[in-house]
């Protein structure tokens, strides 16, 4: 596919875009759980846990299916386990079967070329995840309350973090979208049904019912109010929790809805890239395209309709000021984003030795996400002003010398060595953690703690510069890696 121009979205189509869902996961989910029973205002605990008993026992068997895909062939011939009840079995097996694999438009080369480029830049895309993709997916209102009423971001919020590079790994990892022993396809697959599940959970039903019932009430202010389930309140599940919250569809459109999922994708390809570039380390446009393509492929395979991607960093940075504007045009009360926010940098700063430097995520955040984020999810607030010069300050050399020697040595980057640093420390911190691994098939976890292992050695830095980021990085009281 060619595509030279920036294409215009327009307010009405992403307007419909917050009504639109994911008809055939959806209906996977539907045709598992069923209409739930006894579901009103006033309901008791007993008639929302004990009355529907049997479908929170189903979510849990659709857990125990994941378990059985292990990489991409694994889907392929997916067959269910004797325990498996029926009606999980048989909407699963029409799950796989109409599953879309890769579009006609998928180019290998550019998805090659694009796992090259996530190797490469391997640590640096996990500073990037912390300080910039995660960052921009709170900015929209609607999108950051459904991870907020799951407690996973504000409360858990290294969960989080390392569930999202759970899809990560597998989709960028060499074959993870093209062969049958890459993840990719069977990790996302999974992801698109718990979407599905998270939209059944919140709406107590499916997305085609909710749309009739608001279409019905079309002239009625806010059209569809689901109201909170005060008799769940105690409960602590996930599942209980998304079901019990409330929520106002004829304001808010639909949960995990297809402009949030093209969001989403922009936060995991687009903001990576503008990173990239705004750190002195942007690649060729070629490289960029590819990159951009190969999670575009992804998105196609989690549901994400094609008219919703962008091809090109204009194209991309064009839809995302677009439903960034469009997520703060109306404001949002409670506003559940500066809770995420800060919890994202007390994460961070933990893993942070000086007290000094601790102030350095939420400064580097501001840096690459800009003022408007930084104030849309409360980290906007003063920082020491020492922190704060030495920051601007060495921004500013290191852009200089960089830019100086690599009229010499095209590859050279103190940039790239010190962001590396950063990335080491939260990698170790958060995703290489053993006590709390990354939640994947074991072959495939294995495969991405050799990879982050591999990260350990920049083949673009000179020899010099590699022992010293191994020095400034090992343990306390730890060798350093030879």
């Amino acid at each position: 596919m060619n595509h030279t121009a920036v294409t215009p979205w327009t307010s009405e189509q992403l307007d419909r875009m917050q009504y639109a869902a994911d008809p055939l996961a959806d209906r996977t989910i539907a045709a598992i759980l069923g209409p739930w029973q006894g579901v009103h205002a006033a309901a008791t605990r007993g008639e929302l846990l004990a009355g529907n008993a049997h479908r929170w026992e189903l979510l849990g068997a659709v857990t125990r299916v994941f378990d059985d895909w292990k990489d991409n062939a694994s889907i392929q011939r997916w067959t269910p386990r004797p325990d498996t009840p029926p009606e999980v079995a048989a909407a699963i097996d029409a799950y796989l079967r109409d599953a879309p694999g890769l579009p006609h438009w998928a180019d290998p080369a550019k998805i090659e070329r694009a796992e090259a480029l996530f190797m490469d830049f391997g640590v640096l895309s996990c500073l990037l995840l912390f300080c910039s993709s995660l960052p921009e997916c709170y900015v929209i209102p609607d999108l950051s309350q459904a991870l907020y009423v799951t407690g996973q971001l504000e409360q858990h919020t290294e969960y989080r973090i390392r569930a999202t590079a759970a899809m990560i790994f597998p989709v960028m990892m060499h074959g993870g979208l093209t062969r049958p022993e890459g993840g990719g396809i069977a990790q996302v697959l999974k992801v698109r049904l718990i979407h599905a599940t998270i939209r059944h959970l919140i709406l107590r039903g499916t997305p085609e019912d909710a749309m009739a019932v608001l279409g019905e009430r079309r002239k009625v202010p806010d059209g569809l109010v689901l109201p909170a389930l005060a008799a769940l309140d105690a409960e602590k599940t996930m599942h209980h929790a998304l079901f019990a919250h409330g929520w106002n569809v004829g304001k808010d459109g639909l949960p995990c809805n297809q402009e949030e999922l093209a969001y989403t994708l922009l936060t995991f390809h687009y903001v990576c890239l503008r990173g990239l570039r705004t750190l002195g380390l942007g690649l060729r446009r070629e490289d960029e395209e590819a990159y951009l393509h190969a999670w575009n492929v992804m998105g196609h395979v989690l549901g994400i309709r094609d008219e919703l991607m962008a091809h090109t960093m204009e194209e991309a940075e064009a839809l995302f000021a677009q439903m960034q504007a469009r997520g703060r045009a109306e404001p949002f009360v409670p506003d559940p984003r500066p809770q995420l926010g800060r919890a994202l940098m007390q994460t961070m700063e933990k893993l942070i030795p000086l007290r000094l430097a601790k102030p350095l995520p939420t400064l580097l955040t501001r840096h690459l996400c800009g003022r408007a984020t930084a104030r849309d999810i409360g980290i906007d607030g003063h920082v020491s002003w020492l922190s704060k010069t030495l920051f601007v300050l060495g921004l500013g050399l290191v852009q200089a010398i960089d830019a100086t020697v690599r009229l010499v040595f095209r590859d050279f980057s103190i940039s790239r060595f010190l962001t590396r640093l950063i990335g080491r420390r939260f990698l170790a911190g958060v995703l290489m953690d053993q006590t709390r691994p990354l939640k994947l098939p074991e072959h495939v976890a294995g495969r991405a703690r050799a990879t982050m292992q591999s990260w350990h050695v920049d083949p673009k830095a000179p020899r010099w510069m590699n022992v010293l980021e191994d020095k400034l990085t090992a343990p306390s009281g730890a060798p350093a890696p030879q």
